[in-house]
């Protein structure tokens, strides 16, 4: 029997689920969401009494961090390294300048803004200073971290992980899945990989074990500002949201982490870039849809077909 607690946390739909006849198991999902709000009051931009909030007010002078946040920051550090700076929490600023100022639930989707735009600089991480035995955050003058899908997937990370104890599961984070394991009979998970032309249908199916799978599109969380299309994956290169002929990357990866920035990466480069990035790696498999209906499949990803 599957145990499914579906909820709403970090601007986004979410599912628990849990494998099992125990008949404590839906108390155990009822914690879930309890769990999301306080990783929420930790890593949200949005909430300006937010420990990530009072970090981002904070420059020029070492901060003392929660095990939360240093957890999720040494993440985000991994993140910008294996994708070579393509994912990095040093966005926020451009994402204000593009539009995406408040939570999506409440962003206007259209959007008029006066006087000339200018480009935001993204900062690296590298321009960060911290100290692993104080468990200390020191940010220059003016810059501010979103961490954004890397906390989605730390908290997906952690539930799976939580609710292992109790049996094989599942935590889906707005498109962010963490699996910890395959289900007790042995067989694996169904994961379907969306279509994002035709609404609420998968193309694929994926058969997957303990690993992380996400999806990144640019079909998601889309505005318009000034007659522009906008979206909420940002290239560091250009400080503006990404243009790119894929529309959605779907990738699977070790850990859900993994797998969140490695999808955004393969995005943010486009198709052909994109898919021989994934296939630079061992541990990555990825589908690839394309603006004008071709997908691209990594090598590896048969495996989980």
């Amino acid at each position: 029997m599957l145990h499914r607690l579906p909820f709403r946390a970090m601007g986004g739909e979410m599912l628990a689920i849990l494998e099992g006849e125990e008949d404590s198991f839906p108390s155990i999902l009822d914690e879930v969401p309890g769990w999301f709000e306080g990783w929420e009051q930790t890593l949200s931009r949005f909430r300006p009494d937010s420990e990530l909030s009072r970090l981002n007010q904070t420059f020029d002078q070492p901060v003392e961090v929660s095990e939360t946040l240093w957890d999720v920051f040494q993440y985000a550090l991994s993140a910008e390294t294996i994708t070579g700076g393509l994912v990095t929490p040093g966005v926020l600023d451009a994402l204000v300048e593009a539009g995406y100022s408040e939570s999506y639930d409440f962003l206007p989707r259209q959007q008029v803004r006066f006087g000339v735009q200018t480009l935001s600089a993204v900062n690296p991480l590298s321009l960060v200073t911290w100290d692993e035995d104080d468990r200390t955050i020191c940010l220059p003058y003016g810059m501010r971290l979103d961490f954004g899908g890397v906390a989605k997937g730390w908290a997906a990370h952690q539930t799976a992980m939580r609710l292992k104890k109790y049996g094989s599961g599942l935590m889906n984070a707005a498109g962010d899945i963490a699996i910890n394991g395959s289900m007790s009979c042995g067989e694996l998970w169904l994961i379907g990989v969306r279509n994002p032309f035709v609404k609420d249908t998968d193309f694929e199916t994926l058969k997957l074990s303990r690993c992380g799978v996400a999806t990144s599109g640019k079909d998601r969380r889309t505005w318009n500002q000034n007659g522009m299309f906008r979206h909420h994956i940002i290239d560091p290169k250009t400080g503006l949201p990404a243009e790119t002929n894929v529309v959605t990357a779907t990738v699977v990866a070790p850990t859900v982490m993994e797998a969140e920035a490695a999808s955004k990466a393969a995005l943010i480069l486009g198709g052909e870039k994109g898919l021989e990035w994934i296939e630079s790696d061992p541990s990555l498999a990825g589908i690839l849809v394309l603006d004008n209906g071709h997908t691209l499949y990594s090598k590896r990803i048969t495996e989980y077909l």
